[in-house]
């Protein structure tokens, strides 16, 4: 397979800063950094979702915000809740932290009832929902399991990691998820310790169609010096 372009690259990036002591001026860059190298979105905190939708303004660059996040344990009610105030604010893209407890008690209706609720929200706000499925905390029946419910309640992505959890994106579960998700025209999204070229790489070749990252900059530039 042909490795892709820096420009194919970019175009599927979420240029990412979600730890806790993030500043409004390193959320600035990373703003001023996705409109200079033409990622797919910025995703941040929901503290930050005005300032980014602000700065992203006229700029085919989206505004992406998390949900439930890191631990994917709020009460639904509050999923939604919280979706709709980002929304509000200015998110086109949401990605929220499935109930991982749940899922592993095999209490799918709640899972579904979970990502549907908030589904329904970014639907009716034109907005995308990404799933994170939290991967290195889940066996492969689990994986796959999260993976149905996700396609049966109507969400746009599946995605690997919230970067805070047990392990990261793998290639082995980009292509378990890619398998589980592909005829019902989901994406899937690699997310968590996904730093290179290499990287990231690999990870579009096993079927990520976003790649979740703080290291774009350093991705494009190892691209653009491999050509």
């Amino acid at each position: 397979m042909k490795r892709p372009t820096a420009r194919q690259i970019a175009g599927m990036i979420d240029h990412t800063l979600l730890k806790p002591d993030a500043t409004l001026g390193q959320i600035n860059q990373l703003c001023r950094e996705a409109r200079e190298n033409h990622f797919a979105s910025v995703c941040v905190n929901p503290f930050y979702i005005a300032q980014v939708h602000t700065l992203l303004k006229n700029s085919n660059v989206k505004t992406c915000s998390v949900i439930g996040f890191p631990l994917g344990a709020s009460r639904s009610p509050d999923k939604v809740t919280e979706a709709c105030s980002v929304l509000a604010a200015g998110a086109q893209e949401v990605d929220m932290v499935i109930n991982i407890g749940a899922l592993k008690d095999r209490n799918d209706i709640i899972v579904m009832h979970d990502i549907a609720g908030v589904a329904g929200a970014c639907h009716s706000h034109g907005a995308i929902l990404k799933v994170i499925l939290e991967t290195g905390l889940l066996t492969q029946e689990e994986k796959e399991r999260a993976c149905r419910i996700c396609v049966e309640a109507r969400a746009d992505f599946v995605k690997t990691s919230t970067g805070f959890g047990n392990g990261g994106a793998t290639v082995e579960d980009i292509a378990l998820m890619s398998a589980a998700v592909k005829s019902a025209g989901l994406g899937v999204k690699a997310s968590g310790g996904v730093r290179t070229y290499a990287d990231a790489c690999a990870m579009i070749e096993a079927g990520a169609t976003r790649i979740g990252t703080s290291g774009g900059v350093s991705i494009l530039k190892e691209a653009l010096a491999a050509k």
